[in-house]
Order: C-alpha cells, then sequence, then structure tokens
C-alpha cells in the first residue's frame, strides 16, 4: 500500500491496463516460453514462401487465456493460433481450417470430422495441428470442458478428445506435420510422437499467444524455452505410481499415500534411471550451442561455476544453462542429481559469453529427518553443467 502510494490519494498515480507495453511484454514472455520438443529433418521453421497451410484443431480457434477456476482473468482480447498464422502470412498463403475434434468430456474420435482433416491435409503443403488439452471457460458446462482447471482432475494423462486417432491419421495423410500442443502439464504422446517431425509445446500463451506461436513457427523467434517438469512415457512411470500407492491406498479408495519421498520429477527419472518421453529442462533451438572451459573454485561453504556458451549456428538464440549437483558420498540417499543454478543467455551467430553462477551452501545441503535441520556434510560433489537434465554437456567437482 504504501509502495503504491494508496494510502495518500493525493500522490497516488492512476492505474493502467492492456497498454501496448502490457502487449508487448505478453507477446515476449510467450514467445520465451514457448519450448521445442522435437524438430526431425528441420521442418522448423516453416518458409513462409509455403503455398498452403491446413490448420487442423479446436484449440486452433478457441480462446483458452481465460483460465480455469477461481484465478479466471478475462483478457481485453485474446489472438488465437490461427489468427496468429493469418496474421503473419497475410494473403501470400491459402490458409484452411478443420476443426478436427470436439472439446467435451468423454469425448471420443469423430469419424467424419477426421475425415475432413484429413482431407484437408491432404491438399495442403504444410500442416499445423493445435490440439493437447484446454482450459475449462464455461461455468455452465463446467463439467463438459474442465480438464486443466480448478476442482477437476483428469482420470489419465491421455490425449482427450479423441486426438490420438485424429493425428495418427493426419501424420499418415501429410508428414510434413507439426503438432502445437496447449496444456498446463505432460501428456501422453507416445502413441504418435515417434512418426511426427515436429512437436511444440505452447502452454496456454495468453492474450498474445496465436502471435507468439506464428512467430516461433516460422522463425521471427528462435525458441529458447525449457520443460519445468518430465514428460514421461506414460502416466505408469511417474513416481507416484511407481513408489507410491496412487491413485488410492488398497482398500480405501478416499486415501491417498505418497511414498516418493524427495524423488519427485527428474530426480525420480534421474535416479531410477527411468527414461522420460520428454526430460526435465529440455528444449531445442533453431542454432547449436556448444559449452566449454568449465572450472569450479570452491569457497568456504559456496562454489563458483564458470564456463563459456558459443552459439555455433546462423542464427541468434537463446540458451538456459543448467547446473545441478550431485553429491558423491551421503549419509542419506539423495537424488543422483538436483538443479542447483541456471541462467539464459543470449547469443548472436559466432557470439560466445562467460556465464558465471554462484552456488551457495544450499545447493549442498540435505535436510535431515532425525535433526530437524538442514546439513552441509563434508565431501566432494560433482557439479554437472547441461542443457536439460539428461543433456549434459561439461562435468566438473567441487570438496567442501
Amino acid at each position: 500500500m504504501y509502495a503504491t502510494n494508496m494510502l495518500d490519494g493525493a500522490k497516488r498515480k492512476p492505474g493502467a491496463y492492456n497498454t501496448k507495453e502490457h502487449q508487448a511484454t505478453a507477446l515476449k514472455v510467450a514467445e520465451e516460453g514457448i519450448v521445442l520438443l522435437k524438430n526431425e529433418g528441420n521442418l522448423l521453421p516453416l518458409s513462409k514462401t509455403v503455398k498452403s497451410i491446413a490448420v487442423i484443431g479446436q484449440n486452433a480457434t478457441r480462446e483458452n487465456s481465460l483460465g480455469g477456476g477461481s484465478a479466471q482473468v478475462k483478457a481485453k482480447y485474446e489472438i488465437t493460433p490461427l489468427q496468429g498464422l493469418k496474421n503473419e502470412l497475410g494473403n501470400q498463403v491459402n490458409i484452411t481450417y478443420a476443426q478436427g475434434y470436439k472439446i467435451a468430456r468423454n469425448q471420443k474420435a469423430d469419424p467424419q470430422m477426421i475425415a475432413e482433416a484429413v482431407a484437408a491435409a491432404k491438399a495442403a503443403d504444410v500442416v499445423v495441428y493445435v490440439g493437447g488439452s484446454t482450459h475449462g471457460y464455461d461455468y455452465t458446462k463446467w463439467s463438459d470442458n474442465a480438464y486443466d482447471a480448478e476442482g477437476f482432475d483428469k482420470p489419465d494423462m491421455n490425449m482427450p478428445f479423441g486426438q490420438d486417432e485424429l493425428i495418427q491419421a493426419v501424420l499418415k495423410a501429410n508428414p510434413n506435420t507439426v503438432v502445437v500442443l496447449m496444456g498446463g502439464g505432460p501428456i501422453d504422446v507416445s502413441a504418435w510422437a515417434g512418426q511426427t517431425k515436429s512437436i511444440v509445446e505452447a502452454w496456454y500463451p495468453g492474450m498474445e499467444g496465436g502471435n507468439a506461436i506464428a512467430h516461433v513457427l516460422f522463425g521471427d523467434v528462435n525458441p529458447s524455452g525449457k520443460l519445468p517438469f518430465t514428460f514421461p512415457v506414460k502416466l505408469e512411470d511417474s513416481p507416484a505410481q511407481k513408489l507410491g500407492e496412487y491413485p488410492s491406498t488398497p482398500g480405501n479408495p478416499l486415501k491417498q499415500t505418497y511414498k516418493e519421498d524427495i524423488f519427485v520429477g527428474y530426480r525420480y527419472f534421474d535416479t531410477y534411471n527411468v527414461a522420460p518421453q520428454f526430460a526435465f529442462g529440455h528444449g531445442l533451438s533453431y542454432t547449436t550451442f556448444k559449452y566449454s572451459g568449465l572450472t569450479v573454485t570452491p569457497g568456504s561453504k559456496s562454489a563458483t561455476v564458470k564456463l563459456t556458451v558459443s552459439n555455433n549456428g546462423k542464427t541468434a538464440g537463446a540458451e538456459v544453462v543448467q547446473v545441478y549437483v550431485k553429491d558423491e558420498k551421503a549419509s542419506v540417499k539423495r537424488p543422483e542429481k538436483e538443479l542447483k543454478g541456471f541462467e539464459k543467455v543470449f547469443l548472436k551467430p559466432g557470439e560466445s559469453k562467460v556465464v558465471t553462477l554462484t552456488l551457495d551452501q544450499n545447493a549442498f545441503q540435505y535436510y535431515d529427518e532425525g535433526k530437524k535441520q538442514w546439513v552441509l556434510e563434508p565431501g566432494k560433489f560433482d557439479v554437472l553443467v547441461g542443457s536439460s537434465s539428461r543433456d549434459i554437456r561439461l562435468t566438473g567437482n567441487v570438496t567442501l
């Protein structure tokens, strides 16, 4: 209240919303958050000289930025993916649209919609499929469309609305298909991930989301987002299922017992050697980055990590350098490695920069349940630097 002068009306500046600056920020956030999961054969970025594009999927025209639950905020406008592509290409490219699937709880694949989508895919040079999950936004039909929303657990990790069958049919009709996923969490893509060349995770990208997606697909923006969680190959691979009793304790369906302890997310997949579909921290680029010259300098209870990152490609881009720590020997069971620092570095083609990260004592401690306190146990720690939890480029160590 003091910081915003709310207690002194005479000094208070009028507020503002939906300004050009706000819109530019919304666009930048969406652009930097989009994650390129797969890009075989460099299908992306798409060329603006393409003659025709088939846009398939109801999420291409659906507004999702409203949110799902008590945190709902009504955007003053929203650019859908289809509109974003039209804004990007104007009248120079023939863009067709097929809905492909219907958003409704327990909705199965629709043969007629699939046939329409296949026909559109066959007639186009490139397909942009926009699917995944949805926010529930209509309170009058909350139970019908609440998938990523407050108060409704998803029954599984599968693509809803019969999308697996639809995507497989579209890929068969046109291999040059980019799959754009929208959603707030991991989803099972194992039914078709091996057949598609390019997969993009767009999340719920907000009011400027359609423009951001188009900018990434056509190379105006080089994707630099990284996954903040692991994509399991299947739900049964996740630690809550493997180590715990989820979805319910035997004999008591209303009780949930979690036994995975600290082995949540990538800590489980890496420690128990379970291959993910897409690893924590994963995210591709339209350029390539080289890591070199790692040094790890110890302090009394800390370490300074330095390395050089170079852009070896022909496109400007950004890389998120990730620093993981592994305790070589501990009195308690610890994860294979834990993320303890990261930094995003922007590089022009051919440019190199030195990245410096400081790891304080928190990076090396563990919580002792018996002592009920954090403990820094003396010993040797490995320092692992990479582009994801499964893409470690440089390794060093420090003794504290």
